[in-house]
C-alpha cells in the first residue's frame, strides 16, 4: 500500500484496532521498524495518509516481526499492488509464528502441512531436495528468495525466514517461465532499528537437537546489523540410524532505514549434511497386484550407514537499495549471487531384480525375499546472478489510482557436474540384501574418484514487466499485469532460444469494506529445458529438463474467489475455485515417436482458508484443498495414458492447527493434517495411501524472556509416505516425535 497521491485527498483506513496487539508487539512499532528493502510478512497497517515531506519508504505498510497471529494482510512483492485482501488470486502465507508453534525447522515440514502442495522425489539421477507440487504441477524450479529464483534443487531451512507465500495459479507473469501450478517465495529476515536478541534449544525423540540465535543490533540512527544462525542434529524420528547433520549462518547489515535511500547487504550459508535416505523399495514387476509400498519395517534403513554420504550447500550473497524518487515512487535494486553444491554418495533401493512374470520370493516377498542396492553419486554444482530493477509508486489519472511496478529482470544460471568412479558397487545390476532385515551397517571399500569440474549448460533470460492496480472506486478495482521474457537454454549437445508473453488480468468487487469477490485470468510458459541438470530421464516425455526442438508449453487459468476479513477483521477467510488447463504439452508423437506438443491436461479444484483470531486468546490456521488433475492426451513412447489422473498429486488435502491460551501463562495448541492417496506413475498402478497426522504443543511462558515449548509431531506414529520416484520406491516421513525447547530473548 503506497502513499495517496492526491494532495486534497485524505483518506483515513484504521484497518487494525489497538486493542489488538499485544503489548509488546505494539511496543515494537517504532519508527525503526518502519524499513523497506526486503520486507517480511504479517504487515501491521498505520492510516493511509498523504503528509507532505514523509518519504515514500516510510509511510506504506508497517511491516513487522510478526507476534499477532497467523493472519497476513500484505505479501512481500510489490507486483500485486494491494493488500490480499483486494488480491485476485489465492495466495498461502505461512508466517514465522505458525512455523516455530508446529515447530518446522525445514521447508518440508512446512510444505508437509500446507493444503494443495504434494513432495515429489529424486532419485539419485534427478537432485535430491526440495520437489513441491501445486496445485498439480512442478515447482522445484519455482522457489524464490525475496522475489528471486532459487534454481539449484536442495533443502531449505527456516531459521531465517518471516514467511513462506506460496502464489497459487499460472504465475510466469509474475516471476517468469515455469509457475504452471503457483510458486514459493522464502521471506527472509532483515535489519531493524530495534535492539533484541534471541536463542533457542531444544532437545528431542532420537537424540535430535536444534538450536537458533536471532540478534539484531543498531549501530546508528539509520543502520542496524542482524545475525541469524542455526545448528541442529541427531537422528530422524521413526528412521532408525538415519542422522540429521545441519547448520546456517545468515548475517545482513542495513543503511539508511527510515530515510529516502537504503541499503541492505546480506549473506548466508546452509549446509545439509543429513545422512541421505531414498525410504524401501516399492514397486515388483514380478507381484503386480501389491500397489502401495511393501509391509517392512518402518526403521529398516535400505542404504549403508558407513557409506552412504551427502553435502549439499547453499552461498548466497545479496545487495539490495532502495531510493525514494519522491513521495509517490521508489526504485528498487536486487542483485543476488547464488552457488550451491550437491554433493551425494547414495543407495537407491528396488526391486529391480525382479522381471513380470518371475516366480519364487520375487512373486511372494515372503520371508527370504531380496531387494537391489544401488549406487548413486552425483557432484552437481550451480552458479546463478539475477539482477531485478523495479520502479513502484501511486498515481491518479482522474478519479482513479493506479499502483504501479515496471521492472527488468536479467538472469543467467550455470549448471556443472563432475565424473565419480570408484563407488563400492562396480555391478550396474547392483547388490542383493534381504527385504525384511537388510544389513545398513556394511562397510564397503570404496575410493571416489571425481573428473575434472564440466559445465553442463546453462539458461539466460532477459524479461521486462509492468503491473498496475486501478482502484476505481471503494467497491471496485481492476489487476493487470504483462510480462515479456527472452529465454535461452544450452547444454553440451543442444541449445534453445524462445520469447514469450504471459499476462494476468482480474477484476474485484468489495460489497463490504472488509470482503470480496473477484475473477481472475492468468498464463504461465514453460519452455524446453526450464530445468536444466534438476530431473533424469525417468520423467519421460513430459520431462522439462531436456533441450529439445520445441515452443513452450502453455497454460491458462481463471479462478474465481472471495476473501473476507471476519470478526473486527481479525479472522480471514478465503474460498477458491479454478481451472487450470495446459495445452501444448510435451508428448510422444505415434506415428514417429518424436517428442511433440500434442499433449495436454487438467486440473480443476476448490481451496477454502481461515487465518487469524477467533478470539484474543485463540488463534487457528486451516486449509482444505480438492483437486481433480486429469490427462487428456499424452503419450510416452508406446503406452498411452488418455483419461488418468496425473502422478504424484492428492485429490483431496487438509491441515488444521490452533492454539489457545488457557492461562497467562500456558497457550496449547493441536493440529490435523490430512493427505489424500497419491498416484506415483502415469498408468496408475501404484499409489502412496492417504494419511492423517495428529500433532500438538504446549508452551509455558516463565516470563517476559524465558520460555519452554513442548511439540508432539504424528502422535499416532501412522505410517506417512512422502514421496517416491515413479514407484521405485518410497520416501518415508518421520515417525512420533517429541522436542522441548527452551527460548530466551530480550
Amino acid at each position: 500500500m503506497s502513499t495517496i497521491n492526491n494532495p486534497s485527498r485524505t483518506t483515513v483506513r484504521p484497518l487494525l484496532s489497538r486493542e489488538s496487539f499485544a503489548p509488546a508487539f505494539r511496543r515494537r512499532l517504532v519508527p525503526g521498524a518502519l524499513v523497506t528493502g526486503a520486507l517480511v510478512a504479517t504487515p501491521v497497517y498505520a492510516q493511509e495518509v498523504s503528509v507532505p515531506g514523509i518519504h515514500a519508504g516510510t509511510l506504506p505498510a508497517v511491516f513487522a516481526q510478526s507476534e499477532a497471529g497467523y493472519q497476513a494482510r500484505h505479501i512481500q512483492s510489490r507486483k500485486f499492488g494491494a493488500k490480499l485482501q483486494e488480491t485476485p488470486k489465492s495466495i498461502t502465507v505461512i508466517p514465522e509464528k505458525l512455523m516455530h508453534d508446529r515447530g518446522a525447522s525445514s521447508l518440508a515440514d512446512v510444505l508437509r502441512t500446507t493444503p494443495g502442495i504434494t513432495l515429489g522425489s529424486g532419485e539419485g539421477g534427478t537432485p535430491t531436495g526440495d520437489r513441491p507440487f501445486i496445485r498439480g504441477y512442478e515447482a522445484s524450479t519455482d522457489i524464490f528468495i525475496d522475489g528471486a529464483r532459487d534454481y539449484a534443487r536442495g533443502s531449505h531451512a527456516t531459521f531465517n525466514l518471516e514467511a513462506v507465500e506460496v502464489v497459487k495459479g499460472p504465475s510466469s507473469v509474475l516471476s517468469g517461465r515455469g509457475g504452471t501450478g503457483g510458486s514459493i517465495n522464502l521471506v527472509t529476515k532483515t535489519p531493524k532499528l530495534d535492539n533484541f536478541f534471541g536463542v533457542t534449544a531444544g532437545y528431542g525423540t532420537s537424540g535430535q537437537w536444534e538450536s537458533t540465535l536471532d540478534g539484531n543490533y543498531p549501530f546508528s540512527d539509520s543502520g542496524a546489523f542482524r545475525l541469524n544462525a542455526m545448528k541442529m542434529g541427531g537422528e530422524m524420528p521413526g528412521r532408525d540410524g538415519v542422522d540429521i547433520n545441519r547448520w546456517g549462518i545468515a548475517p545482513s547489515i542495513a543503511f539508511g532505514l527510515n530515510t529516502p535511500t537504503r541499503l541492505t547487504l546480506s549473506y548466508s550459508h546452509i549446509e545439509n549434511k543429513d545422512m541421505p535416505d531414498l525410504g524401501v523399495p516399492f514397486a515388483n514387476a514380478a507381484n503386480p497386484g501389491r500397489r502401495t509400498p511393501p509391509k517392512v519395517d518402518r526403521d529398516n534403513y535400505y542404504g549403508r550407514r558407513g557409506v552412504d554420504f551427502r553435502k549439499n550447500a547453499f552461498d548466497t550473497a545479496t545487495a539490495l537499495a532502495e531510493h525514494d524518487i519522491n513521495q509517490h515512487f521508489t526504485i528498487r535494486n536486487l542483485t543476488r549471487y547464488t552457488r550451491t553444491l550437491n554433493h551425494y554418495l547414495m543407495s537407491r533401493p528396488t526391486f529391480d531384480h525382479c522381471t513380470a512374470g518371475a516366480k519364487g520370493l520375487c512373486a511372494t516377498e515372503g520371508p527370504g525375499a531380496q531387494f537391489t542396492r544401488k549406487d548413486r553419486a552425483r557432484w552437481r554444482s550451480t552458479q546463478s546472478l539475477i539482477n531485478q530493477t523495479d520502479l513502484f509508486g501511486t498515481f491518479y489519472t482522474g478519479s482513479v489510482k493506479h499502483n504501479m511496478n515496471v521492472g527488468l529482470e536479467f538472469s543467467k544460471e550455470d549448471v556443472y557436474s563432475k565424473e565419480i568412479s570408484g563407488t563400492p558397487i562396480t555391478s550396474r545390476k547392483g547388490e542383493l540384501d534381504s527385504l525384511y532385515d537388510p544389513n545398513s551397517g556394511r562397510n564397503d571399500a570404496y575410493r571416489l574418484n571425481y573428473g575434472s569440474r564440466e559445465k553442463d549448460g546453462d539458461i539466460k533470460t532477459q524479461s521486462v514487466y509492468v503491473f498496475d492496480t486501478m482502484e476505481l472506486n471503494p467497491q471496485w478495482s481492476i489487476n493487470l499485469g504483462l510480462r515479456f521474457d527472452q529465454f535461452r537454454v544450452q547444454n553440451t549437445r543442444a541449445s534453445r532460444k524462445d520469447s514469450f508473453w504471459n499476462y494476468q488480468a482480474g477484476v474485484v468487487y468489495k460489497p463490504v469494506p472488509y470482503g470480496s469477490i473477484y475473477l481472475s485470468y492468468s498464463t504461465s510458459s514453460n519452455p524446453s529445458g526450464e530445468n536444466l541438470g534438476q530431473n533424469g530421464g525417468a520423467d519421460g516425455a513430459a520431462g522439462a529438463a531436456q533441450v529439445r526442438d520445441l515452443k513452450p508449453e502453455r497454460s491458462r487459468s481463471w479462478e474465481l474467489g472471495t476473501k473476507w476479513d471476519l470478526l473486527d477483521q481479525q479472522l480471514s477467510v478465503t474460498g477458491a475455485l479454478f481451472q487450470t488447463d495446459k495445452t501444448d504439452a510435451r508428448s510422444t508423437d505415434p506415428l514417429t515417436g518424436d517428442v511433440t506438443l500434442s499433449g495436454s491436461n487438467r486440473v480443476r479444484g476448490l481451496e477454502l482458508g481461515v487465518a487469524g483470531a477467533l478470539t484474543p486468546k485463540w488463534d487457528i490456521w486451516a486449509s482444505w484443498s480438492w483437486l481433480d488433475p486429469k490427462i487428456r492426451h499424452y503419450r510416452s513412447g508406446k503406452n498411452v495414458y488418455d483419461g488418468n489422473q496425473m502422478k504424484f498429486i492428492a485429490r483431496q488435502s487438509a491441515s488444521v492447527w490452533t492454539t489457545y491460551k488457557v492461562l497467562q501463562q500456558v497457550t496449547v495448541g493441536g493440529g490435523v493434517t490430512y493427505m489424500g492417496k497419491r498416484f506415483v506413475d502415469d498408468v496408475n498402478n501404484y499409489y502412496l495411501p492417504s494419511y492423517w497426522r495428529y500433532d500438538a504443543m504446549v508452551r509455558y511462558d516463565v516470563n517476559s524472556n524465558l520460555s519452554f515449548q513442548l511439540n508432539a509431531n504424528n502422535l499416532g506414529n501412522n505410517e506417512v509416505y512422502d514421496a517416491s520416484h515413479v514407484g521405485l520406491f518410497a520416501n518415508v516421513g518421520p515417525g512420533r516425535s517429541y522436542m522441548l525447547t527452551a527460548s530466551y530473548k530480550f
